[in-house]
């Protein structure tokens, strides 16, 4: 699978396809953001660490423009190089985009291939190249065993896959996907990895948030540590203990500003 934008070819390597400066987002009272700067490049796969309420959701559907800043800009590259704010962006930049944000979900009659090729469909692409796309996303993702099964009686973890491969049967040049292991087993985890690192080597920009330390350590190659609202620093891309290192960096942030 060649994962880029539906005909424009891949992005040269390294350019940046999302960046946010500034970012900052309430709910009420509730900061939820508080001036983030991030980018994703073309060919990385750039992963964001937080304990729960960190904001990871909160900064990917600002990405996705499902939610507006109180501050602070977010722009995604457009296909004609134009970085524009998501929620203006035209259709035309969401061809090369997908993402994963919330639970999967799937019309519950529909077969797992189906369900793809009207993912591919909404997306764009022709009846044969959406049946050729699915087909290839369905083996990728390991579901080729339950291709012909119905989604709605599929386990957590299959559909999880099920939504990675309405997500990305497109072939985006960016993928922004919020725990895309939830639910999944360890053979599972193996299968997203391998498909992860796949995306990252034909050209796509990967923007995904984890709470698995150890996973995160084999895939990412940026690593950014999101801490109520705020990017605190990095950690080691293939470092050892990550985890550790996770706990001193929070740590020390709550200790500094009297929450520890």
């Amino acid at each position: 699978m060649t994962v880029v934008p539906a005909g424009t070819g891949a992005a040269p390597a390294g350019r940046p396809l999302l960046r946010a400066s500034g970012l900052a987002r309430a709910f009420g009272d509730e900061r939820a953001l508080d001036g983030v700067d991030l980018s994703v490049r073309a060919g990385e796969i750039h992963a964001l660490v937080g304990l729960n309420g960190a904001g990871k959701s909160t900064l990917m559907r600002l990405a996705l423009g499902m939610l507006r800043p109180g501050a602070g800009t977010v722009a995604v590259r457009h296909p004609d190089g134009r970085m524009l704010p998501p929620w203006r962006a035209p259709k035309e930049l969401w061809a090369g985009v997908g993402h994963l944000v919330e639970t999967p979900s799937a019309y519950p009659e529909l077969t797992v291939v189906q369900a793809v090729i009207c993912a591919a469909r909404l997306r764009g692409l022709e009846p044969s190249a959406a049946a050729a796309a699915a087909a290839d996303v369905v083996d990728r993702l390991a579901l080729t065993h339950w291709a012909g099964r119905r989604a709605g009686v599929l386990s957590l973890g299959n559909r999880q896959r099920l939504g990675l491969a309405c997500a990305s049967v497109h072939r985006p040049g960016l993928l922004v996907l919020d725990e895309p292991t939830n639910a999944l087993d360890p053979s599972g985890v193996v299968v997203v990895r391998r498909w992860l690192r796949e995306a990252r080597d034909a050209g796509a920009g990967v923007l995904v948030s984890s709470h698995h330390l150890d996973e995160v350590a084999r895939t990412a190659d940026r690593i950014s540590v999101l801490h109520h609202g705020r990017v605190i620093g990095g950690l080691p891309p293939g470092g050892v203990d990550l985890e550790r290192q996770f706990f001193a960096m929070v740590y020390a942030v709550d200790q500094a500003e009297g929450r520890a």
